[in-house]
């Protein structure tokens, strides 16, 4: 097991790549317990729970709504859940997402930690204290800046996981690679097959290397006022692909790093061979490097999106380019230059 801390203003949180969802009891404080999960992993892990109630909630993007949150606190009233309470997320980016919310809003705050269940959640959603919901199918609208006690990653309850579902956690892979590291981004070119096979030794390398990645940008830059603004590569185009096709996060992420990718070439930063190793290495790990056809693409839509990101200030967006492979930069792009890339056609 390798370990990690992230030193918050909000707060310290320990990261254990490594450790198992059968030990999490050890991790528990000797305070009321109360679980949100979902369906699906309900019925596969529950009789590993340890012993406390548990809030079901649905999947998908759709139940990422303050409708989920609402229920979640009249659950907490019913169980007269009090500021001793500890809230436990055993789930993928979703759970993690609303449990942190949830627990950070309840009685204006309890403590909580996380166990993610999909490779997205382990090296994204449960690492950096971000949490919140969607509003009317934008993206995080509402949310906090809330650091888990604890996050277990236990790679083996990743051999449950669909391939879909798999890859769309590469998709951060590559995405910490690309924005940080030549030399995991060449790490992971040479072993593709190994990770989609789930070799246990590699799925831990990846994990731990990814983590260890963003860990040390939000020490940094928890509330991303600079440096964790990188962590968004891929993101603020792929935000709004995934809100008008509705293609899953990682999809959409990979579609949007392709963009991102090509507006860095055409700015003249990224070389035209560092611009096909990512492309390739997102095709290789079975993720989208265009807008699939038969899924549409509805320009106008993609754009009034892009106008309601987080991210806008003004008429510019804070778009992350790439001058190298294991190299980011911030920039302010004008929507005026990023309506220019869609009339190029991305799924070209």
């Amino acid at each position: 097991m390798k370990q990690f801390e992230i030193h918050g203003i909000t707060g310290k949180s320990h990261i254990m790549v490594g450790e198992h969802l059968k030990n999490l009891r050890a991790y528990l404080p000797d305070t009321p317990v109360v679980i949100i999960t979902d369906e699906i992993v309900a019925g596969l892990y529950e009789k590993d729970f340890p012993e406390a109630p548990v809030i079901r909630i649905g999947i998908g993007e759709t139940i990422k709504t303050l409708d989920t949150l609402g229920r979640i606190y009249r659950e907490l009233i019913r169980l007269a859940a009090d500021r001793s309470v500890f809230v436990l997320g055993i789930g993928g980016g979703i759970v993690c997402d609303v449990t942190g919310f949830a627990a950070s809003t309840y009685l204006r705050g309890v403590r909580f930690g996380y166990v993610p269940t999909t490779l997205l959640a382990q090296v994204d959603a449960s690492v950096g204290g971000k949490t919140g919901v969607n509003v009317d199918g934008y993206k995080n609208m509402a949310g906090v800046f809330s650091q888990p006690e604890f996050v277990i990653c236990d790679p083996m309850v990743l051999k449950t996981l669909p391939q879909r579902e798999l890859c769309s956690g590469f998709a951060e892979i590559v995405k910490h690679a690309a924005i940080s590291d030549a030399a995991y981004f060449k790490y992971l070119e040479k072993n593709v097959a190994n990770a989609l096979a789930l070799d246990m030794e590699v799925m831990e390398r990846i994990i731990y290397d990814s983590v260890a990645i963003k860990a040390g940008v939000v020490n940094r830059d928890e509330t991303e006022k600079g440096e964790r603004r990188k962590l968004n590569f891929g993101h603020t185009f792929g935000h709004a692909v995934e809100k008008t096709t509705g293609l899953p996060h990682g999809e959409a992420v990979s579609i949007g790093m392709v963009v991102a990718a090509k507006l860095s070439a055409a700015k003249g930063m990224l070389g035209r061979d560092d611009l096909d190793r990512v492309m390739d290495l997102l095709s290789r790990f079975h993720l989208p490097a265009r807008i699939p056809v038969e899924q549409g693409m509805d320009r106008e839509k993609i754009l009034d999106a892009l106008t309601r990101d987080k991210k806008r200030e003004g008429g510019g967006i804070h778009f992350v380019l790439l001058p190298a492979i294991g190299q980011s930069v911030v920039e302010k792009i004008t929507l005026a230059e990023l309506a220019a890339v869609l009339r190029e056609s991305p799924e070209e």
